[in-house]
């Protein structure tokens, strides 16, 4: 059972949770514009150091600076999760992102491509979509990530969500669980490890695993801090948290 967490952005957060078990140690670019950090950089070196794996979140599509960043952090995994568009509405613009990814692919065989799969919050009538794009990633991904799109019901198609996402225009980082029925249906359908995200907390990282059956869980949100008024805190893990997450986990993986 892969344990990931996000988003950790220094050395020493990321020792704190490789030493509690954490196998992924994720990060992200939060733009274009400022994509050197060397503190970054020597969190992933020492990530490296420990025996973890990285993972680095891109947060725009600049083909030319996401090559830069991958030749300059060399993570051991470079993680996708822009919302993706409609297959129908919005051809060009998927096979666009298709197309980049696998150049990506092609040019660092050396790193892993890790694809978030876009998985609305409740049952959804276009649910059968996700694997629709799980079928045209697959062979230029090396792990799924299922992570929440915040949707209304009534939504035509997975690729326009109609409620604001945390960060425009990207999946992730919504508190919110994922409809684990489809979740799991995609885990059945495809041959490449599947990462359940979304929500996840060390209160119900064990009823996800057993319910779905992923590689591995991720979680974020679930295991930030929080302020004074009970809100996450981005950049800042919760190490009691992280614990009790890696400890519920390992426990429903031997279940």
């Amino acid at each position: 059972m892969i344990i990931q967490v996000y988003e950790v952005q220094t050395q020493n957060e990321a020792e704190q949770l490789i030493s509690m078990g954490v196998d992924h140690i994720g990060s992200v670019i939060l733009g274009a514009d400022n994509w050197k950090n060397p503190v970054l950089k020597d969190t992933i070196r020492t990530v490296a150091e420990l025996g973890a794996r990285s993972s680095l979140i891109p947060l725009f599509n600049d083909l030319n600076v996401i090559k830069r960043a991958l030749e300059y952090y060399q993570p051991d995994m470079i993680h996708f999760c822009e919302i993706l568009p409609d297959r129908i509405r919005q051809p060009d613009e998927l096979e666009r992102i298709l197309h980049q990814q696998q150049r990506i692919k092609e040019a660092y065989p050396q790193t892993d491509v890790m694809r978030t799969l876009p998985i609305p919050q409740m049952p959804h009538s276009n649910g059968s979509s996700v694997l629709d794009y799980a079928r045209l990633f697959e062979p230029i991904s090396d792990y799924f990530l299922t992570d929440t799109l915040m949707v209304s019901k009534d939504l035509p198609a997975l690729g326009q969500p109609s409620e604001p996402q945390p960060v425009s225009g990207f999946v992730g980082i919504t508190g919110v669980t994922c409809d684990w029925g489809l979740a799991k249906e995609l885990v059945a359908a495809t041959r490449i490890p599947v990462i359940l995200a979304g929500g996840i907390t060390p209160d119900n990282v064990a009823e996800g695993i057993l319910r779905v059956h992923p590689a591995g869980v991720d979680s974020c949100t679930g295991t930030n801090a929080r302020d004074h008024q009970g809100r996450p805190i981005r950049f800042q893990k919760d190490m009691n948290k992280v614990k009790r997450l890696v400890a519920a986990a390992r426990q429903a993986a031997t279940t």
